[in-house]
């Protein structure tokens, strides 16, 4: 895993191989982030990334200048690997939860500018998950929602969607919370 770019550009960390995580691939990342560009500043912007897997999303949203980022995984491995992580970078603009991505979307406080969602594509939620961010209290009035989903999934329909992208494999759906 590398960070695309910003102040850890470069940097690569090894994931391990018993990980259950599929991490974003560099392509999908690199793309999805240039697409961002347009919609947010990420300098000092408040972030979450929930089912962080690997943290690769997290480091690359502390690399080009966030402010804050809140990190959730469940699994405790992973955890424990993005942890290691920011430890080695002296991250100190990070938090990380262990815990369940869908219980943070139901108690939400963050108010955040930017959510990043790459939940398991098999997640029964899944079709539920935009709604259930925008509706919560996680997402701030104006803030984008970031959705990586499978092929399978179309949420074009959503009152606030705003693009999709296809990199390969990987589908990103972007919202605008009103």
């Amino acid at each position: 895993m590398r960070v695309i770019t910003g102040k850890y550009k470069g940097r690569h960390f090894q994931v391990p191989r018993t990980f259950k995580a599929r991490p974003t691939t560099d392509f999908a990342k690199e793309n999805i982030f240039n697409v961002l560009r347009s919609y947010v500043d990420f300098e000092g912007l408040r972030a979450v990334d929930l089912f962080a897997g690997t943290g690769s999303i997290t480091l690359e949203l502390l690399s080009r200048g966030c402010s804050e980022v809140l990190s959730v995984e469940l699994d405790r491995q992973h955890a424990a690997f993005i942890r290691s992580v920011l430890q080695k970078l002296e991250e100190r603009n990070a938090r990380l939860m262990v815990g369940d991505a869908l219980r943070v979307i139901q108690r939400g406080s963050a108010q955040a500018d930017l959510v990043f969602a790459d939940p398991p594509y098999a997640l029964e939620e899944l079709p539920e998950l935009p709604d259930r961010i925008l509706s919560s209290q996680l997402l701030r009035s104006g803030g984008i929602l970031v959705l990586e989903h499978g092929e399978r999934n179309d949420f074009s329909e959503h009152p606030m969607f705003l693009e999709h992208r296809a990199y390969g494999s990987v589908n990103f759906s972007i919202f605008r919370k009103e």
